[in-house]
């Protein structure tokens, strides 16, 4: 059964494995919460259980797309200043090297430059939110990395290339936020953010196929865009998971409101 695509947000750091009496199980601020619902039913809201995950994250850039080819990727733990049990999670989900090579040949036949890399592990745009929607971590996951020129048609095209693995069962997610700007939070948030995620949201449930498109990848284009994204890496995940959602209908799956900023997430098809 063909599997959809999804813009999830993955939280700040390891948000939602804070307790270090019960470190491995979910245990999070309730302000994250509404978050930590949505990526726990993940997988059980999906049309059938995917055989394997392709993945981009916003934490992932490389000079051309890159693939993780490894059978077990070890985890990176990318975050800084949180406590000492947070550096010890585990998520054992095995790679699937055959899903990421299939993608790099998808993405070679439409143009795209793409190498292949085994030594990097994943990072917690991964193994965070995967570790609340997939707590067994049976179902294999590659992932793909972001280009570093971030230009959001790009990601767009790479997304309509990869496109043909929903119907090969594997679910094509980007990982990001759809606000990122650590330098705010509180009231000062509020009212900019909120009014970003309405103008984006709008953009992504457009429903024509071309329009929706063109208005997110002028993304820059809309209300407070620099203030909900001064550097675009946390958004660039949603371009691919647009291309890959090709002209299927766009929803809005989650929207929440964690230190004065809205997050939302996003599923096409």
């Amino acid at each position: 059964m063909r599997q959809p695509s999804l813009f999830i947000p993955h939280g700040g750091g390891p948000c939602f494995f804070m307790d270090p009496a019960d470190s491995d199980r979910v245990h999070s601020d309730p302000m994250w919460h509404p978050m930590q619902a949505y990526l726990s039913g993940l997988i059980a809201d999906l049309p059938a259980r995917p055989r394997a995950i392709l993945l981009m994250s916003g934490h992932w850039e490389a000079a051309d797309f890159t693939v993780h080819v490894g059978d077990r990727p070890p985890l990176l733990f990318d975050y800084h200043g949180f406590p000492p049990h947070t550096y010890q999670l585990r998520w054992d989900a095995p790679g699937a090297p055959d899903v990421a090579r299939r993608a790099a040949d998808l993405l070679r036949g439409a143009g795209f430059a793409t190498r292949e890399e085994t030594a990097r592990g994943w990072d917690h745009g991964v193994f965070i939110p995967m570790k609340v929607a997939l707590p067994d971590a049976d179902i294999p996951l590659a992932q793909l990395s972001l280009r570093r020129d971030l230009d959001p048609a790009v990601h767009i095209a790479a997304g309509r290339a990869l496109a043909p693995l929903r119907d090969e069962g594997v679910l094509i997610i980007g990982s990001g936020m759809s606000f990122h700007n650590l330098r705010v939070r509180g009231p000062q948030a509020i009212a900019p953010s909120t009014a970003w995620d309405y103008a984006l949201t709008a953009a992504v449930t457009d429903a024509d196929p071309d329009q929706r498109a063109a208005r997110v990848a002028a993304w820059a284009d809309l209300p407070h865009a620099r203030f909900a994204h001064p550097r675009e890496e946390h958004l660039l995940p949603l371009m691919v998971a647009l291309g890959a959602g090709d002209r299927s209908p766009a929803t809005c799956t989650h929207r929440s409101s964690v230190l004065g900023w809205t997050v939302s997430g996003y599923r096409f098809g």
